[in-house]
């Protein structure tokens, strides 16, 4: 008898520990430039990855926890908060696996682009 207490117990206890999902959360990034640390959620948080464009051309990123009511939807943000004007969009899309929003590498185009920009301030000082 005590030993099916114990496992009744045992089973009960697997049900009410919650686990913890670990992604990785970016609070803003710009074009493929994300920088990325690890989080750890809170229950009923999923991994997100958030995708959207500010001015209609400056593509932003997001990475991170979010309840899982909230997932896969768009929304726009406003400022001020209580006005019409939308600064940007951003749609976040959920996935269920640990680190599942995996952090991408920094791409050809990212690299070229900070090359150049280097490049330019040191010819700046140069010349100045």
């Amino acid at each position: 008898m005590n030993r099916t207490l114990l496992g009744i117990f045992a089973v009960a206890l697997c049900f009410t520990v919650a686990h913890t999902l670990q992604c990785y959360n970016c609070d803003i990034g710009f074009w493929d430039l994300c920088v990325t640390t690890k989080q750890t959620c809170n229950a009923g948080e999923l991994c997100y990855s958030g995708v959207g464009k500010a001015a209609g051309i400056i593509k932003l990123k997001m990475k991170g926890c979010l309840k899982e009511a909230d997932c896969n939807k768009t929304s726009d943000v406003n400022f001020p908060p209580s006005s019409n004007s939308s600064i940007y969009q951003m749609t976040k899309t959920c996935c269920y696996g640990e680190l599942c929003n995996a952090a991408p590498g920094l791409s050809l185009h990212t690299l070229t682009l900070a090359a150049a920009s280097i490049t330019s301030l040191i010819i700046s000082k140069v010349l100045v």
